[in-house]
């Protein structure tokens, strides 16, 4: 198999705007739920709190911007440069089956499961979850929370994968075919857009759904440790993690107890000694 890597880079480049900018519209056009800035977990939390701000409309979309825009210029700087230079440690063990297009195959179905527990493991650990909650903290779902993270996320997630890039000798062409997947994936699910509910169930014997990962964001703790898969639906009932709960479009979203924040008290929250589970 010969995949271009400049092909791939300007393949990604085109395809994930568009696939945001396709989601982002649809939703608007046909969303599964109406935003209620006005019941949102946040302005309930922020009532005793004192320190949030009203999550809902634009003002939302455009905190989950900022914090898009600062991973976006950390990306070129620190992610790029570790994956490729992990992607260059070769081992030398891997086998001659374990390349082409099934090589590729076998590559993404790892990568996915890593991911899945990598996941697993920003809600279980407590140094973790510090970073991850900045995400959870939305207090609503659409598109744009999939590309709400804080700095220090993006960094650690990039050093855990560089590790398993190195032991399994993954080449960059899978990277790169993994991220954009990842990344349209993620759209996808975090998508506040009304699908059809045959065409839902349908897919959600394969692929995580918005039907799924909305009840993951759901502020209750024991449905937001649940629920983890990115790509394949297959992970959580596999490891006893898929949430028995069905969606609500009433559920209330983002943290049990917690409010949403302006960017920068989002920014330095997990340093934050004050910040509960600290």
């Amino acid at each position: 198999m010969e995949l271009n890597l400049a092909m791939l880079l300007d393949w990604k480049a085109l395809f994930v705007p568009f696939w945001f900018a396709l989601f982002f519209l649809a939703e608007r056009f046909k969303p599964a739920a109406q935003e209620r800035a006005g019941e949102s977990l946040g302005k309930r939390a922020g009532a005793d709190q004192g320190d949030s701000t009203e999550p809902g409309g634009w003002s939302r979309v455009l905190r989950n911007l900022l914090l898009w825009l600062l991973n976006v210029g950390i990306h070129p700087l620190f992610v790029v440069p570790v994956s490729i230079a992990a992607t260059t440690q070769h081992l030398g063990w891997r086998p001659e089956w374990w390349s082409g297009w099934s090589g590729l195959l076998i590559d993404l179905i790892i990568l996915d499961l890593w991911i899945y527990w990598w996941h697993r493991a920003n809600h279980e650990l407590p140094l973790l979850w510090r970073f991850h909650e900045v995400h959870h903290l939305d207090g609503f779902l659409d598109t744009t929370t999939a590309l709400r993270f804080h700095f220090g996320e993006v960094l650690l997630s990039a050093l855990a994968r560089a590790v398993v890039i190195v032991m399994l000798d993954i080449p960059i062409t899978s990277i790169l075919v993994f991220e954009t997947l990842i990344l349209a994936a993620a759209i996808f699910h975090h998508s506040n857009l009304a699908l059809p509910s045959r065409l839902e169930r349908a897919l959600s014997r394969v692929i995580i759904t918005p039907s799924i990962h909305w009840v993951h964001h759901h502020a209750r703790r024991g449905d937001t440790d649940s629920n983890y898969g990115t790509i394949f639906s297959f992970w959580d009932p596999l490891f006893g993690s898929r949430s028995a709960k069905q969606r609500a479009l009433t559920m209330p979203i983002g943290v049990e107890g917690e409010a949403e924040r302006p960017v920068l008290q989002l920014l330095w929250r997990p340093f934050s000694d004050a910040r509960r589970g600290a």
